[in-house]
């Protein structure tokens, strides 16, 4: 029995974090969840890895692409925005004219 064919339990994840990692033949995305006890003061953030999945750099741009698309088509239908704080873009190391040039400017 092939790898395809064989009956397989599909797992149901949720996710507050991610990490990413790529290199010349491919991508690996690694989802978290946050520990549900806070650390102490000082102390880096606790996570549970739930999953890790890896793609060609190719089925990352198409992915990625797909994605963004969904998100605006979802939020013209809607006519909502989906928010980002600023302060958390600051956080990751994003700049707004970056985070501008890919969903257009907005009131953060």
């Amino acid at each position: 029995m092939d790898v395809v064919s064989m009956p397989q339990e599909i797992p149901d994840i949720y996710c507050d974090q991610f990490q990413s990692s790529i290199g010349p033949y491919g991508c690996v995305l690694n989802f978290s969840v946050s520990q549900p006890i806070p650390p102490a003061p000082g102390s880096p953030m606790g996570y549970v890895r739930r999953a890790t999945v890896r793609m060609s750099l190719e089925h990352l741009k198409v992915m990625l692409f797909i994605l963004l698309r969904q998100v605006k088509q979802y939020e013209t239908e809607q006519g909502v925005t989906v928010e980002v704080p600023k302060f958390l873009l600051n956080q990751l190391g994003i700049p707004l004219e970056d985070w501008e040039a890919v969903w257009g400017r907005r009131e953060l």
